[in-house]
């Protein structure tokens, strides 16, 4: 879903269309972060569209970015995961997500796939079933 949105100078949201569809709109950058494309803003807009029919995983990265947004995510009943120390190439985004209490869940990085899984299974998707 980033691949495409990660150009400098934007940003990727997602929103709700109806009922049961999530859309990626990829849109110019707010002044004033510096983070560009923003993890934070991703995380945020799905916790404001998706609630608790979203997962919500931050993996090995440098600074901030991320924590907030992940921590908006739990606020608002998503399942979250961070990445653990032992497995991460760099541990600051992870980490900054965890001191914030943001994480459900702290494991490595050969343990996500599996729980992530669990939780697809597990999930109500109804609103989110043409997920992006």
């Amino acid at each position: 879903m980033e691949a495409r949105s990660s150009a400098p100078g934007r940003r990727l949201r997602v929103l709700i269309v109806d009922d049961s569809a999530l859309v990626r709109r990829i849109l110019a950058a707010a002044a004033g972060n510096r983070h560009q494309p923003s993890v934070d803003v991703l995380f945020r807009s799905v916790a404001q569209q998706a609630g608790r029919n979203a997962i919500g995983v931050i993996l090995t990265g440098m600074g901030k970015d991320g924590a907030a947004g992940l921590k908006e995510m739990r606020d608002a009943g998503s399942p979250t995961i961070a990445q653990d120390e032992a497995t991460c190439v760099v541990w600051g985004m992870p980490r900054e997500a965890v001191a914030l209490g943001a994480a459900v869940q702290v494991m490595g990085l050969h343990e996500i796939a599996a729980r992530l899984r669990a939780l697809a299974e597990s999930m109500d998707v109804t609103r989110a079933s043409a997920a992006v």
